[in-house]
């Protein structure tokens, strides 16, 4: 039997604005927060989070947490690369929570690698720095 490795591809660090206080929804209570930038670093990437994104957060009447947020990033070379990451978790514990990234990029492009393969991630806050959410994302191989 074959062992899962997993290849660190990048680590965003994701600036927030204040959420939007939705309210209750079917199943839960939803908030929506903005992306408002933020920056990419990895071995194979470098650039900036691009504002106008949104997390889609709803707290669960069942007591878990599901987070969705779509945003894009811009490369240092001037491309863009769609992100969709999406996850649950317990929102009353200090566990990591993890997610399923998922890109899209441009098909002829130095990043079309992205586009294949199966990605987790893990979403912290960014420590001393309000308003900012650390995602370390990693291909599984």
């Amino acid at each position: 039997m074959s062992t899962l490795q997993a290849e660190e591809i990048m680590r965003l660090t994701v600036k927030v604005g204040q959420p939007y206080k939705v309210g209750r929804v079917n199943g839960g209570v939803l908030q929506v927060i903005p992306i408002i930038g933020g920056n990419v670093v990895g071995n194979r990437i470098n650039g900036t989070v691009v504002p106008g994104g949104a997390d889609w957060n709803t707290y669960r009447d069942e007591g878990v947490a599901h987070v969705y947020a779509k945003y894009l990033l811009k490369t240092d070379d001037e491309e863009y690369i769609a992100i969709e990451n999406e996850g649950l978790f317990e929102p009353d514990t200090k566990s990591i929570i993890k997610t399923n990234p998922r890109f899209v990029a441009n098909c002829e492009g130095q990043y079309q690698f992205l586009n294949e393969g199966v990605y987790v991630g893990e979403l912290v806050s960014t420590p001393n720095v309000e308003s900012s959410v650390d995602i370390v994302i990693y291909r599984m191989n």
